[in-house]
């Protein structure tokens, strides 16, 4: 197998992706900013180690063929990864939920053309499943105009994913309208949907597939969907007023901070625990709509064995340079085949 790194080993999702390689018999070089954090996990393994900061990564990663970035915030050190992999003519893969890393990596396709390298980021939870509903709703309903997707979870956050909670509190809502990303106010819409567990209340949110399901369906107005409880839907909506302090740099990094402290990510037994409930509906201007419903694994599952299941295919396919959406790389059964997940029903 090519030479293949994960930066930011030594975070929580990281991490689960270097164990399930170790289970694997996999050999990535683990990598990170910190040696105190990343040695021990690479000596645990038998791994290679490197610590390097951004600055620094064109020179680490010349004879890398692929690195799955890990690193958050992703809004910080993805375009930095990125550059270095187009320098060094690395695959670039991450597990971000970011709208705005998924524009930033999509506006740099005709670059990774260029360089002969793959760019695909949103290779965990973030963005795999909803990707996967949205391409095939687009091949049931080929002139949808609209498209809703969702999922339900009483998961619990990673630090790193509480931290970019954190973010979007100051950035407001996402919504794609006429092919266009907009701001919305938080909790946007709600609505009343099955994900795939019975009935729930969903509210909008600035989830990645806002920008991410444009590239993979051209359906051109977008909404995401999270299962909230009533009271948290309507604390969204009252935080909307208080956006500006948010957005106060004290204030996040205050937020982040005790966010981080508070966030625990979940074990094995916990992530058994609880399973995820994908859904998505697709509408045409003649009003006949196609529903779609999955169910996967826990989140953080999904993205250890997404990130390694999309490495797996640019190992065993020929793929021409450019930047990508899970789905368009490697399929809209890609969920499919990922150890745990059930088959996209449609209706």
């Amino acid at each position: 197998m090519s030479k293949w790194m994960i930066y930011g080993a030594n975070g929580y999702t990281g991490e689960l992706i270097a164990r399930e390689a170790k289970q694997r018999g996999l050999n990535p070089v683990l990598a990170g900013r910190s040696a105190d954090k990343v040695q021990p996990l690479a000596d645990e393994l038998g791994f290679e180690a490197r610590v390097f900061d951004l600055n620094d990564a064109t020179a680490n990663l010349q004879d890398i063929d692929t690195v799955i970035h890990c690193a958050g915030p992703f809004s910080a050190t993805s375009a930095p990864m990125i550059e270095a992999c187009l320098a060094s003519k690395t695959n670039y893969l991450d597990i971000t939920g970011e709208i705005e890393v998924f524009e930033h990596a999509h506006a740099q396709n005709e670059r990774a053309k260029q360089a002969g390298i793959v760019i695909c980021p949103g290779v965990g939870f973030d963005v795999i499943p909803t990707d996967c509903v949205a391409a095939t709703l687009k091949q049931a309903l080929p002139d949808a105009t609209h498209l809703a997707l969702g999922f339900e979870s009483r998961s619990k956050n990673s630090p790193g994913t509480a931290k970019t909670s954190v973010e979007g509190l100051a950035s407001g809502g996402k919504t794609r309208k006429d092919g266009k990303i907009i701001t919305v106010p938080l909790g946007f819409k709600t609505r009343k949907i099955d994900f795939g567990d019975g009935e729930h209340l969903g509210a909008t949110i600035p989830w990645g597939d806002v920008s991410t399901a444009y590239y993979t369906t051209g359906i051109p107005n977008i909404e995401v969907y999270m299962s909230v409880p009533p009271k948290l839907a309507k604390n969204m909506k009252a935080a909307n007023k208080l956006r500006w302090f948010f957005a106060l740099k004290p204030v996040q990094s205050f937020m982040k901070k005790q966010a981080g402290k508070n966030a625990v990510g979940l074990d094995a037994a916990a992530r058994e625990k609880y399973p995820m409930y994908v859904w998505g509906e697709a509408t045409n201007a003649q009003g006949q709509s196609k529903t779609a419903r999955v169910k996967t694994p826990n989140g953080y599952t999904v993205t250890f064995h997404g990130a390694l299941a999309v490495l797996d295919f640019l190992e065993n396919n020929s793929v021409e340079g450019g930047s990508y959406t899970p789905a368009r790389l490697c399929g809209s059964d890609l969920v499919e085949r990922l150890a745990g997940s059930g088959k996209i029903a449609v209706t």
